[in-house]
C-alpha cells in the first residue's frame, strides 16, 4: 500500500500523476455494448462449425470475404475389370460318324503332315504351324502322320495327345483320333479344326 506524502492524496497520487491518468483515461473509449446473437434450436453457429479435413468448407455468405476453395470431387469408385474372356475347351475325340466318314473320304482330308524325322520339339513346332495354317485357309480335316516308333513307342506319338491339349492349339483344333489303317492307323492322326473367327 503506497504511503500518504506531502502533496499526495489518499491513493498516493501527486497532482501530476492525477493529470496524466485524466488525460489517458479520456482517450480511452469505452467498450460498445453488443447485442446477444439470437440462436435458433438445432442450429449452428459459425464459430461452432467444424470444418473436417475431408469434408469442404461452407461457403461464406459474405461476398467482401475471401473466395471459397475450390471443390474437389471425390476419387471415382474403382472400375470393375471386364470379366476375363472364358477359357477354350480343349479337343475332344471325334464322333464315330465323323471319324467314319474321313475315313471312308467321304469328308475330304485337306492336307496332311508327316513329322517323320523331327526331333521332339521340331515336330510340335511343325505341327503347331502347319494346323494354325490350315485353319487360316479354312481347312476343315487334316491327317497328321507321326509314326509308331519301334514296339509302339515312338516319342511324338506319345506326345500328339499333349499337344493337341495344350492352351495354344484350343482355338484351332476341334478334336482328333487316330485315323483308319488305310491311312496309317495307329501311326496317324484326324485332326478337325475349327472355323476361324
Amino acid at each position: 500500500m503506497r504511503r500518504k506524502g506531502p502533496g499526495r492524496d489518499e491513493n498516493g497520487l501527486t497532482p501530476e500523476d492525477r493529470r496524466i491518468w485524466t488525460r489517458v483515461s479520456s482517450s480511452v473509449a469505452p467498450p460498445r455494448v453488443r447485442k446477444a446473437a439470437r440462436v435458433t434450436p438445432g442450429a449452428e453457429t459459425p464459430t461452432e462449425i467444424a470444418v473436417s479435413p475431408q469434408a469442404p468448407a461452407r461457403p461464406s455468405l459474405n461476398p467482401a470475404s475471401k473466395p471459397a476453395p475450390r471443390l474437389v470431387p471425390p476419387p471415382s469408385p474403382h472400375k470393375i475389370p471386364a470379366p476375363s474372356p472364358r477359357p477354350k475347351p480343349p479337343p475332344e475325340d471325334l464322333e464315330p460318324r465323323r471319324k467314319q466318314r474321313l475315313s471312308r473320304e467321304r469328308d475330304p482330308i485337306e492336307a496332311r503332315i508327316d513329322l517323320h524325322g523331327f526331333g521332339r520339339f521340331e515336330a510340335e513346332d511343325q505341327l503347331r504351324g502347319f494346323l494354325t495354317s490350315c485353319q487360316a485357309r479354312g481347312m476343315r480335316a487334316v491327317l497328321v502322320i507321326t509314326g509308331q516308333g519301334r514296339m509302339g513307342g515312338g516319342v511324338i506319338r506319345q506326345a500328339f495327345g499333349e499337344w493337341m491339349q495344350a492352351p495354344a492349339l484350343r482355338g484351332v483344333v476341334s478334336g482328333f483320333t487316330a485315323a483308319h489303317r488305310r491311312h496309317g492307323g495307329n501311326g496317324a492322326f484326324y485332326v478337325t479344326l475349327k472355323r476361324r473367327v
